[in-house]
């Protein structure tokens, strides 16, 4: 079993129930959930005028290999509404990110992880920190609190107070 942690986020339709469905789904078809951060309304990261997303960070134990998991995260999306058009930082129904996979780096088409961007924003950040404080970066070093605390993402990162958490496995 590894330990991984993902990012999720909604900015179509009804984010906190696609959340939770994601979460559920996450829960049947990737591991078991050992622990979730707060709730997060978050501004969309290129500025444009669409609704901003609710993010949580989330850490799975699971036995799938990273380019299998990847595969089932994917078929949630799509499950989920997720449409792929190529274009980046689209609107999305869901998107559900592998931010760290154990200690593993990995570097395929499909799949980077560490994730590239995670020590850029601190819609990534600010989450993980609440479930990963201390867990290092494997190719930066840092501990995810170390990189919120140097990170110069200004963009609003907020609790989102109608839904402040989403509970873990029992």
């Amino acid at each position: 079993m590894e330990e991984v942690y993902l990012l999720l986020g909604s900015n179509l339709g009804d984010r906190a129930v696609l959340l939770k469905q994601a979460l559920s789904l996450i829960r049947v078809r990737a591991g078991r959930v050992r622990s979730s951060s707060s709730v997060y309304e978050t501004e969309p990261w290129d500025a444009s005028p669409e609704l901003p997303f609710l993010n949580i960070a989330v850490c799975i134990e699971t036995a799938h290999e990273p380019m299998h998991l990847i595969s089932v995260l994917l078929d949630i999306e799509s499950e989920l509404g997720r449409e792929r058009d190529g274009s980046f930082n689209a609107p999305r129904t869901i998107d559900i990110d592998i931010l760290l996979f154990g200690n593993r780096m990995i570097d395929e088409p499909a799949l980077q992880v560490p994730h590239p961007r995670m020590h850029l924003r601190r819609f990534v950040l600010l989450p993980l920190d609440e479930i990963a404080h201390a867990v290092v970066h494997p190719v930066l070093g840092k501990t995810v609190g170390q990189l919120l605390n140097t990170c110069i993402d200004k963009l609003a990162v907020d609790i989102y107070k109608p839904l402040k958490s989403i509970a873990p496995d029992q």
